[in-house]
């Protein structure tokens, strides 16, 4: 008898938290409303036959509970029973699909006057490409991937050369303007989705798909992936930032195109006379300095140096408390006028012979073994650094530098600013570790690592 009325309850609390529920869906892409009554529909059908069977189970229980006596009747089969749960299952699946094909019809019926972006997935980020002036888009393949030409472009379509590349998270769209959305993956399934939009579709290897939507209210609103795509699938993620036409345009003709981004030369020569400043701290040859708390720049991925060089100008570095020497390094690289200075000095950096490091740090090692499996999915099996994941090389890096940044990752010293994507990520991966001996053993293992030709 009790578990018919703990049964009834659960029936009575789940109607009413739906009813009274704080949370509805949100008016920001409001052209999707027939989704919306898509969900109704499906939640309608659902929730009678949930309430239905629920309180027939509860009315079983009661009416057939054991009495003194009584002895169960055995039906094998009923067929007039069978015959109408047949029908009726039959017309609550088809009221609840029907609907979802006109839905579908019309999500990928582009308008005419929609403009377009390329949404591109890889592990674990998100990247994305509008046309150029020409209004079409270049060809792209795998094999023109590259850590230069990281969207496969066809460097030898002409339709290409202006298209405008999106290397980050954050995706800017125009407000109550529609959208026409293309999906295309690098490596594994992925899954573009908005919450607030009500619009997801997978991005499948080898296939180019697409849906189209309408942003009506402006606003930060997060991207997901919801396909289960690797150790790195939880911190895959990103924003659509939805503005005013106006500001979406001035945003969008601060973007690079394929030409410009092909086009930017170096001078090495101007980068060894800007690294005179660096040398004090980081040594005339690039190897550390640990009394300056200077680490080892020379044998480190350039596309790395280059990024963070960005960050600490920008202040995205350097600018969190108790950061003492990451506010000193965002002090000195005000010493670099502009992205051509950055990458000059990235450039000459570059030339600096790579050498060995003396070892600091002792754990564990095999405990670090089981431990670097999840670091080894972006910063490579041998700790050799990946370009696509923006991972930087770990192997033949200073251990004691190594250590500082993982606590400061733990402690949200690093990793905390909003724009440091990949910042976020790491700080999310540094929980798998158990403490100082966590970073300890991790590090131990690292320095087992040869470090790659370069």
């Amino acid at each position: 008898m009790g578990v018919a009325i703990i049964v009834v309850l659960l029936v009575v609390g789940t109607v009413l938290f739906h009813i009274f529920s704080p949370w509805w869906f949100t008016p920001i892409s409001s052209n999707w409303g027939m989704i919306d009554t898509t969900v109704d529909i499906t939640v309608w059908v659902t929730g009678f036959v949930f309430v239905a069977v629920n309180l027939f189970m509860a009315l079983a229980i009661w009416r057939y509970r054991h009495k003194s006596g009584s002895r169960a009747l055995y039906e094998p089969e009923n067929r007039k029973l069978e015959t109408w749960l047949t029908v009726v299952t039959t017309i609550g699946i088809v009221g609840m699909l029907a609907p979802g094909l006109v839905v579908w019809a019309k999500y990928i019926n582009v308008p005419e006057d929609a403009m377009e972006v390329e949404v591109v997935g890889q592990q674990w980020q998100w990247g994305y490409r509008f046309p150029g002036k020409d209004g079409e888009f270049g060809e792209t393949a795998l094999r023109f991937t590259s850590s230069t030409n990281p969207f496969g472009i066809d460097p030898s379509d002409a339709n290409g050369r202006d298209d405008i590349l999106v290397d980050s998270n954050t995706l800017h769209l125009p407000q109550d303007r529609p959208v026409k959305i293309w999906l295309r993956s690098k490596d594994v399934l992925h899954n573009f989705a908005v919450p607030q939009f009500r619009a997801k579709m997978d991005l499948v290897p080898g296939m180019v798909t697409h849906f189209w939507i309408t942003p009506t209210r402006a606003g930060r609103f997060d991207v997901l992936c919801q396909e289960l795509c690797g150790i790195g699938h939880f911190v895959m993620r990103g924003s659509t930032v939805v503005e005013p036409e106006a500001d979406f345009n001035d945003w969008l003709a601060g973007q690079a195109t394929f030409a410009e981004q092909h086009k930017r030369s170096v001078d090495v020569d101007a980068g060894k006379q800007s690294y005179t400043v660096c040398a004090s701290c980081h040594g005339q040859n690039g190897q550390g300095n640990r009394q300056m708390n200077a680490p080892k720049l020379a044998g480190l991925n350039s596309d790395y140096i280059e990024r963070q060089l960005r960050y600490y100008k920008k202040g995205i570095r350097g600018a969190a408390e108790g950061d003492t020497y990451g506010q000193q390094m965002a002090a000195m690289v005000n010493t670099l006028a502009d992205d051509q200075a950055i990458r000059n000095v990235t450039a000459y950096i570059a030339t600096l012979p790579d050498q060995p490091v003396a070892h600091t740090i002792e754990g564990d090692v095999a405990d670090g073994k089981s431990i670097y499996r999840n670091c080894s999915a972006c910063h490579g099996r041998q700790g050799q650094g990946i370009w696509s994941t923006k991972a930087p090389a770990l192997a033949g890096m200073n251990d004691w530098y190594l250590a500082t940044q993982l606590q400061n990752f733990r402690s949200g010293v690093r990793g905390s600013h909003p724009d440091d994507e990949y910042g976020q990520q790491m700080r999310a991966m540094t929980a798998y570790l158990d403490g100082e001996d966590g970073v300890r053993d991790v590090i131990a293992y690292i320095n087992t690592l040869d470090a790659p030709d370069r």
